[in-house]
């Protein structure tokens, strides 16, 4: 069965970084479009950035470009989100996803994809 977990969440001050990592069974990252979204408290889910090894496409949303940053490990089914430069506004519960398709040009949504980690908190102070 396919399964995602999301770990790396934590409390950390304006202008610190964290490390989210994404580890997947079932799947390979190599084959699927991964995504990773964000909901905080009185707001929907919103889509963060996606990639895809297949089509060659990394995308990010306009308030975390130059800020976060994406990598694989692949011999270890790993992507890894790297968020520098945090911001209060950044705070969320962090998701990983797996599905089929990352566009360059939009935003990600959830429908687009089909697997789920259960998400890990980051908390930014200020």
């Amino acid at each position: 069965e396919v399964q995602l977990q999301a770990f790396g969440g934590g409390l950390v001050q304006a202008g610190g970084f964290l490390r989210l990592s994404c580890v997947a069974s079932g799947i390979t990252f190599d084959s699927h479009a991964i995504g990773w979204f964000r909901q905080a408290p009185g707001k929907v889910r919103e889509g963060v950035s996606c990639y895809s090894s297949e089509e060659n496409i990394t995308y990010y949303i306009a308030s975390v470009k130059g800020r976060f940053s994406i990598s694989s490990d692949n011999a270890k089914n790993t992507m890894h989100l790297q968020m520098n430069s945090l911001k209060p506004e950044d705070t969320a519960v962090y998701y990983c996803a797996a599905g089929v398709f990352c566009s360059e040009y939009a935003d990600p949504q959830q429908y687009e994809y089909d697997y789920w980690g259960q998400g890990t908190q980051v908390t930014v102070s200020s």
